[in-house]
């Protein structure tokens, strides 16, 4: 960085993180872990212990409101929700007391002294304080118990027991305001029914560190916690009550990923911008830190963005998380960091190690942040403008920042394509025939026509047909009633999910894996590759005996329909991949080990049947075919199918390819390869080369790629076919984008820890399934990131599942080789 552009950075930090004004107490009282309060238009913090000063955010250097009417410590404040009126509650050992703000500045310009409403009398040591929505009731945090008072008068209308450590938070559900949720130091969350004082729900141990922080998000229908050892839970919050965890993710981890690709990646351009999300990155400040917990002391939601498209995409998911020494910006559909904000990094701030937070977003791109110092009595008030992570700091990293990719061609083939490539067979010429001694030679000689010679044609009168019934003419008004019968019927888009089980098989005697699945084009047959090295070929209900192809010396690795579906194509760990004619168990083409150094990991055809696109080693193989039917019996083994290498591409760091896909069913020149380096690469063979790469995309080796290909029977929007899926064992799924290289949404229902469980898109677009090492399936929307199914009644790992293209089927392979077809409800289901 040069030294001319120090100064400019210094002043963008500046405007970054802007401190309104700080206070220190005269009486030295910590205050390091009271609960601080903030809101749009005021803060409140304890002053001298017993008092209360309430500051104006417009103008904090005007005098500040003092409130007094506690004899003990104040322990905590909160704001409620609603401005109209303005109420703020302060809770003591002695006192919990509801003050209106308008009303106590009107007293204290009268000269008169402000007074508050007490509502509840020695209720212990408060942690945490929260109003309901609509400002009428109080939950009190004290001990192990949770008070629900009424902001009227002093009355105690709940008290919820069931906690065995001390509550540390309680929030009330914004669209259910008889439900409660609680968390506490015994590491466990509770979803409380305060009417009747009845446990709707209780999560098992969550952590082994209490939980310190809890929020409720309206928009996205879940609840959010944090605990002390840094780690961040979001689980749903249905209407049933039975929460689901969405997203867990480790803060300190999320950030060293973040700063990994942040570090690998160009620093030229986008170097301004990287400094102001992630300050002291270039001084080497990393290098001397010590790996620390980060503990979660405050969560609050990022309601309004700064890009208005993310919300149109992702809904509200963004979150700002508060811990001792930072300021992170969190989008928990992807669990991807957007923001990180170090207060040592700014040095015009007087509190740079946090005891307490108080955060709340003001306006679109301005946030209010109100903390205290955990070593002296010392607050600070803040005003952060928000700085978002663009796209170009994304994880993905395109090599020309000009270029769109696309899974739909914007443009021709370039002169210098590997597409554009040929096979040239040879014609061999036939040699001429000689005359041996028993052939009469006839010559040429003038036609002559006879008319006595009949078969000559031109004598006899013109032919008509002896059926009478032919040759009755139709009555003009009589209509035909024969149906015209549709070839490709619509993909009915708002049938219900298939989740009933209607057959089930076993593809072998003894159980094998199911290592994958494919249905044809036209959703009538099924092709199916087991780990005991053959492939069946099922019909699509799968009734009746498969056709068995055999051949392979290893597991059968992936199986592939041509678009035409008179051929498919399989590959495995004996280095070799064969394409076989539909009908016959010989393979019409072998690609023997010699063209392979190492295992092919995945086989398909390619460009509407153009090519062979193959991944072994580090390289994607693109092959011209020719395929011979014709067969001679006594050289019934010599292929006459020829195949020619077109092109090689190899991954740009190098590393094996895991996993590759891309599109047959219409021209498309992108290919996703992924990497054992935990990478996901985007080829594009118009040009031949890498032209997008997605570095660390998962914290594990990528398993499987599934691309939106959508199928002939359904109709989808161009920019859904951009959308692809990337599972990792250990991390889930997720769904990424490939206009702008970055993860919209991720899936962590299912269980993944060591077998490489696959994932399918529905044919409309609007579902995902996945197979689980819990013995189930699950279905998920694609716009929510908590699934909406979950299939039971399986023995064993589910391992590969797929979508009938033309009806809404789900097929389902296990671990021990069984094959399972669901159908939606409604539909005749196995007993």
């Amino acid at each position: 960085m040069v030294d001319n552009g120090n100064a400019c950075l210094e002043d963008d930090k500046v405007r970054i993180v802007t401190e309104k004004f700080a206070l220190t107490m005269t009486c030295g009282t910590p205050i390091s872990h009271v609960q601080l309060a903030c809101c749009t238009s005021h803060c409140a913090i304890p002053w001298e212990g017993k008092e209360l000063r309430v500051y104006s955010n417009a103008d904090p250097e005007l005098m500040p409101l003092n409130l007094v009417g506690h004899h003990n410590t104040v322990s905590a404040l909160a704001f409620g929700k609603r401005w109209n009126p303005l109420l703020l509650c302060s809770a003591s050992e002695d006192y919990v007391i509801v003050w209106d703000i308008e009303h106590c500045y009107r007293r204290d310009i009268e000269g008169l002294t402000a007074t508050g409403t007490v509502i509840g009398t020695l209720l212990g040591t408060v942690q945490h304080l929260s109003l309901c929505p609509r400002n009428e009731k109080v939950a009190v945090c004290s001990a192990a118990k949770t008070y629900i008072l009424s902001v009227e008068g002093e009355e105690i209308m709940s008290t919820l027991t069931g906690h065995l450590g001390p509550v540390t938070a309680a929030e009330f559900c914004p669209w259910a305001l008889h439900v409660l949720v609680s968390i506490s130091e015994d590491r466990t969350f509770k979803v409380w029914d305060w009417r009747t004082e009845e446990i709707l729900y209780q999560s098992s141990i969550l952590s082994a560190s209490p939980l310190l922080s809890l929020v409720i998000s309206e928009e996205s229908r879940r609840l959010v916690t944090g605990s002390a050892n840094g780690q961040v839970w979001s689980f749903s919050l249905p209407d049933d009550h039975r929460c689901r965890m969405v997203t867990r993710l480790d803060l300190h981890k999320v950030e060293q990923r973040q700063l990994r690709h942040i570090s690998g990646g160009p620093v030229n351009q986008p170097e301004r911008q990287l400094l102001r999300v992630f300050p002291g990155l270039f001084r080497g400040e990393q290098e001397d830190s010590v790996e620390a917990s980060k503990p979660v002391l405050r969560i609050s939601p990022c309601s309004a963005l700064p890009d208005p498209r993310h919300a149109q995409e992702r809904g509200v998911s963004w979150f700002w998380i508060g811990s001792t020494d930072s300021l992170y910006l969190l989008d928990l559909d992807t669990a991807e960091l957007r923001t990180a904000l170090y207060l040592r990094d700014f040095q015009n701030l007087t509190i740079s190690i946090v005891g307490s937070w108080a955060i709340h977003q003001i306006d679109q791109d301005k946030t209010l942040c109100l903390v205290s110092s955990p070593f002296e009595s010392s607050v600070a008030l803040y005003e952060v403008q928000v700085p978002v992570l663009e796209q170009s700091d994304s994880p993905g990293r395109a090599c020309s920042w000009e270029e769109i990719l696309s899974v739909i061609p914007s443009g021709p083939l370039m002169p210098e394509s590997p597409l554009n490539a040929q096979l040239m067979r040879k014609e061999v010429p036939k040699p001429p025939t000689k005359p041996g001694p028993d052939v009469r030679v006839v010559k040429d000689q003038p036609l002559t026509f006879h008319p006595r010679i009949k078969s000559s044609g031109y004598t006899t009168p013109p032919w008509k047909s002896s059926n009478k019934a032919s040759t009755q003419k139709k009555s003009p008004g009589l209509k035909t009633t024969k149906k015209i019968r549709c070839i490709f019927p619509d993909y009915p888009e708002d049938t219900m999910v298939p989740i009933s089980l209607y057959n089930q098989v076993s593809t072998a005697q003894r159980a094998t894996p199911v290592c994958c699945l494919q249905y044809s084009g036209d959703g009538k047959r099924i092709l199916c590759g087991l780990g005991n090295t053959s492939a069946l070929l099922y019909k699509s209900s799968l009734a009746g005996t498969p056709a068995v192809y055999t051949g392979h010396d290893c597991p059968i690795n992936s199986v592939d329909w041509s678009h035409d579906r008179q051929w498919i194509i399989t590959s495995a760990e004996d280095r070799t991949a064969r394409v076989w004619p539909i009908g016959n168990t010989e393979p019409i083409l072998i690609m023997g080990s010699d063209k392979f150094s190492k295992p092919v990991k995945s086989a398909q055809f390619y460009y509407l049947d153009k090519f062979l696109l193959l991944s072994s080693g580090s390289s994607l193989h693109l092959y011209l075919y020719h395929l011979d039917m014709v067969r001679d019996d006594i050289k019934r083994y010599h292929q006459k199918s020829q195949c020619k290498l077109a092109g090689k591409l190899g991954m740009s760091s190098g590393t094996d390819i895991t996993c590759a896909s891309a599109i047959n069913q219409f021209f498309s020149y992108i290919v996703l390869a992924g990497g054992v380096d935990r990478s996901v690469e985007v080829f594009d063979l118009n040009v031949g080369r890498v032209s997008a790469d997605i570095p660390d995309a998962h914290t594990r080796a990528v398993h499987h790629i599934a691309q939106n290909q959508g199928s002939m029977f359904s109709t989808q929007s161009l920019d859904l076919y951009s959308l692809f899926l990337t599972s990792a064992v250990t991390d889930g799924m997720k769904l990424w984008d490939l206009r702008t290289l970055s993860c919209v949404r991720r899936y962590e229902g299912h269980m993944n820890r060591c077998h490489p469980c696959s994932s399918a898109f529905s044919p409309c677009g609007r579902y995902i399934a996945t197979g689980s090492e819990d013995n189930c399936a699950y279905i998920y929307d694609v716009r929510s990131c908590t699934y909406l199914h979950k299939l039971q009644r399986h023995s064993d790992t589910i391992l590969k599942v797929a979508f009938n293209p033309s009806k809404p089927e789900l097929l389902l392979g296990t671990l021990d080789g069984k094959l399972q077809l669901f159908r939606p409800s409604n539909g005749a289901a196995l007993t």
